[in-house]
């Protein structure tokens, strides 16, 4: 059965164990999810904003230093004195360029940042150094083809302070203030690894990847660009041509969903650009929903077994001896007992339980069958004595009748009261079988009423209709006696005619006796005391009574205890107008002695 005790058993340590875990391996994780999602988006978008204020103060520094040298006096002396040589001396050249270096030094020594400022003509000559190939360098071909102020990080042999690594630069044109005529360019050179250091404190999760890329794609930074070029090129484009000046944005590839953190810098066309997987964002979180998944297999594994134990050691012998109950409960004491050798189980409350049951099956079977045998022959006896419980008054009523008549003479009527009297004698002392045909039950009553129309003549009204499909039906003695009696005695209490109707018919699959008299009636709370009495009980009260007739209780009782679920009756009755009795037995196939236990 799937609702035994041991698949409850499995059930309830699943809903109590594996479901939880299940359901935690599920909930917590995207709750986890979502949380981290929000958190790492905010501390994300906060550690950008801030980058970039760093990055606004390290360049605001940058261009306030270059502008002072473009707009410085020295710078001008010098340029104006390199450009037209032919006017000044060696030394004077010499002077104002030491001169100028030393204003140089002056305003880096007060900048914070460590930067250097390199000051060139375009012909490549310099305030610290000569650089013969300028026009061939990389930053000077960004800032003179590209118009790239802000350049990326590179190499510099030719600054001020020679710095280990790469700079980043800010370079705008040297002109004369005066006539506006570019002559060469200002290099502010700062240390990449002022940037790189305050951009490896933003955290994108365990493996996020953080950039400063301009509107080329190229990393402002030293190293390369480890994102996906389709995922680059997406993000760049939206970022670029979008109105955000920061935001998020989600894409897909390669079956991977990137979040794209972006910030549109105030420096050049630099962006700030992080991006980092889900799995990768989630990866703990995904390490710990397997672990859950993984506890959530082991529990249910050992909930398969506790179930198996608890079956083995207590569900299986339980669940045979419900069985064995099931054979107690039909009353087959032989397939209990053949059921419980086979119920094995330790000596623990389950063995107690089994060895208590088993011994009281056998005294139970033996109490049963003593009690059997001793219900059986107190039954019997019962239903004796009530069949030979005939009333005293209607034997003396009946003798002085046919005494009368002999002193009157009536030798005929003397004789035929004489022969009803002892038809109905024999039909009562004949014990050997208490079922009978209704034909001869009815032929019984036919002397019964002969007798009482002989005792009051033209006083009383006796019919009797007979189905003729009724005369060979099988049915106890004497239920009907009785009836015919309390019918005449109630109709005699008020008036001086009796009137009574016996009446049998067969309706469907049952016998109908109907007894019908014009009487004085019965009362609601007599009528509802018979229908609501334990007839079963009501043979010892019939025995103890001292009445003069067995009475309606009588005939009941014994109908009920004979018949059983297959008898029933009903009572029409009106006060001072008469009463009817419907008797109502189901026919059976085959009646046998009334000692059989129904």
């Amino acid at each position: 059965m799937f609702f035994s005790l041991r698949n409850r058993l499995f059930i309830i340590f699943t809903l109590l164990l594996t479901v939880p875990f299940l359901v935690l391996s599920l909930i917590i994780p995207s709750w986890f999810t979502s949380v981290i999602e929000e958190q790492t988006k905010d501390y994300t978008l906060d550690m950008m904003d801030q980058y970039s204020l760093y990055i606004d103060s390290v360049t605001v520094q940058a261009e306030d230093l270059g502008k002072q040298v473009l707009v410085n006096q020295t710078t001008q002396q010098w340029l104006n004195l390199e450009k037209d040589d032919t006017r000044t001396t060696h030394a004077e050249r010499h002077f104002i360029r030491n001169e100028l270096r030393s204003r140089l030094s002056s305003m880096v020594l007060n900048n914070s940042n460590t930067m250097s400022v390199s000051v060139f003509l375009n012909d490549g000559t310099g305030i610290w150094v000569n650089h013969p190939f300028l026009n061939e360098v990389g930053w000077f071909k960004e800032f003179s083809e590209n118009n790239q102020r802000w350049l990326k990080a590179h190499p510099d042999a030719y600054q001020q302070h020679y710095v280990v690594g790469y700079v980043n630069s800010y370079v705008i044109p040297l002109y004369n203030i005066y006539t506006l005529e570019q002559s060469g360019v200002i290099k502010v050179n700062f240390p990449s690894t002022l940037l790189e250091t305050a951009l490896r404190t933003i955290k994108l999760g365990e493996n996020g990847r953080v950039y400063l890329l301009n509107s080329q794609r190229e990393n402002v930074l030293a190293g390369n660009v480890q994102t996906p070029q389709n995922v680059l090129d997406y993000s760049l484009e939206k970022i670029i041509n979008g109105k955000d000046d920061k935001g998020i944005i989600e894409t897909f590839y390669n079956g991977e969903e990137y979040l794209v953190f972006f910030q549109k810098l105030t420096v050049g066309d630099w962006v700030l650009f992080s991006e980092i997987t889900k799995s990768e964002l989630f990866f703990q979180i995904d390490q710990l929903q397997k672990k859950l998944l993984y506890t959530s297999a082991i529990i249910f594994i050992l909930t398969i077994i506790a179930s198996y134990l608890f079956s083995t050691t207590i569900v299986r012998p339980l669940g045979k001896l419900a069985n064995a109950m099931g054979f107690l409960e039909r009353g087959d004491f032989t397939g209990a007992k053949r059921v419980m050798p086979s119920i094995k189980s330790d000596k623990g409350e389950v063995g107690y339980l089994i060895k208590v049951f088993n011994q009281t099956v056998d005294r139970l079977n033996n109490l049963i069958k003593i009690e059997y045998e001793s219900n059986i022959r107190r039954k019997d006896a019962e239903y004796k004595a009530l069949l030979l419980q005939i009333n005293p008054h209607f034997m003396n009523n009946t003798l002085e009748i046919i005494g009368g008549l002999a002193a009157q003479g009536k030798n005929k009527d003397v004789m035929n009261v004489s022969v009803y009297l002892g038809r109905m004698m024999r039909y009562s002392l004949n014990t050997h079988s208490d079922v009978v045909t209704l034909g001869e039950e009815i032929n019984y009553i036919r002397n019964f009423t002969d007798i009482l129309k002989v005792r009051y003549e033209e006083d009383i009204s006796i019919e009797i209709i007979e189905d003729p499909q009724t005369k060979s039906l099988s049915i106890i003695k004497f239920i009907i006696q009785p009836l015919v009696e309390n019918a005449v005695k109630y109709s005699f209490i008020d008036n001086g005619f009796a009137e009574i109707k016996i009446n049998t018919e067969k309706y469907h699959d049952q016998i109908l006796i109907k007894v019908e008299d014009n009487g004085i009636g019965m009362s609601e709370e007599v009528i509802s005391d018979l229908v609501n009495a334990d007839i079963n009980n009501e043979s010892n009260d019939v025995l103890a009574s001292k009445g003069t007739s067995i009475g309606l209780k009588n005939v009941l009782g014994r109908l009920k205890l004979y018949y059983g679920k297959d008898f029933s009756f009903h009572i029409d009755s009106e006060k001072n107008k008469g009463t009817k009795i419907t008797l109502c037995i189901k026919i059976r196939g085959d009646i046998h002695d009334e000692r059989i236990n129904h």
